[in-house]
């Protein structure tokens, strides 16, 4: 039986998905880095960088970017995407990370945080690992998609996981999230000792309205994903 979320076993598929796609390319990074805004000279963690599209463009905007991941899979295509410069580890947010405290200026947590069945172990290294005022910038399954897409629909104020397929180039894989209602979630921020600056639903890139016409204007009118900017408190 294939096991859920495992990435080394569609590495490539999914990366080739998210290169371009009208959620991922149009959507959720731009927002992702709009958020981020300058970040020359900043030491930023990009906690489940995947195969690093988000890694890269932060550093060619003049970041110091370091890179995790938990599949070894999509660390091997980071690498091939970004060469010797940019440091890779293989780290699951579920453990203690291979850093010092206050390490980082900001982390990047770009559509990880939903895979995730408890929020405080990973939530509370991330916050080590910034230092005083340093960012958390997160990007997160709506809690109202995750709810409504789920039939029968479950009770909106308890944590409960939901499992799909996915395919990819033909390549079709069983996954599971977890969805929690959104006071949940900005309450796992304050108690790992976060500050909320803002809670953003962003609209998508104007460039995709040519390029996908129909999706663009469905995604356009409906949520998607929920971004969140933190502040370590001190």
């Amino acid at each position: 039986m294939n096991r859920v979320n495992d990435y080394d076993s569609f590495a490539e598929a999914y990366a080739a998905e998210n290169e371009n796609s009208l959620l991922n390319a149009y959507y959720e990074r731009p927002a992702m880095l709009s958020l981020a805004g300058d970040v020359t000279g900043r030491r930023i963690l990009d906690a489940g960088c995947g195969a690093g599209p988000l890694t890269a463009a932060l550093r060619d905007r003049g970041a110091e970017v370091t890179g995790i991941d938990a599949s070894a899979g999509m660390l091997a295509l980071a690498r091939r995407r970004l060469g010797e410069d940019v440091p890779l580890r293989l780290a699951d947010l579920n453990d203690p990370l291979p850093f010092a405290d206050g390490a980082f200026d900001d982390v990047v947590a770009s559509l990880v945080l939903h895979y995730l069945e408890d929020w405080k172990p990973a939530l509370s290294e991330l916050r080590r690992v910034l230092r005083p005022g340093g960012r958390l910038i997160a990007s997160v399954d709506h809690p109202f998609v995750a709810y409504t897409i789920q039939e029968p629909r479950p009770d909106y104020f308890a944590t409960t996981s939901y499992s799909f397929e996915w395919t990819f180039g033909g390549q079709t894989v069983p996954m599971r999230f977890w969805r929690r209602p959104l006071h949940a979630m900005t309450g796992a921020f304050t108690d790992a000792g976060f500050r909320l600056t803002a809670l953003v639903e962003p609209q998508p890139d104007p460039a995709a309205r040519d390029l996908f016409p129909g999706d663009f204007e469905s995604l356009s009118t409906k949520t998607a994903f929920l971004f969140f900017v933190l502040e370590a408190a001190p």
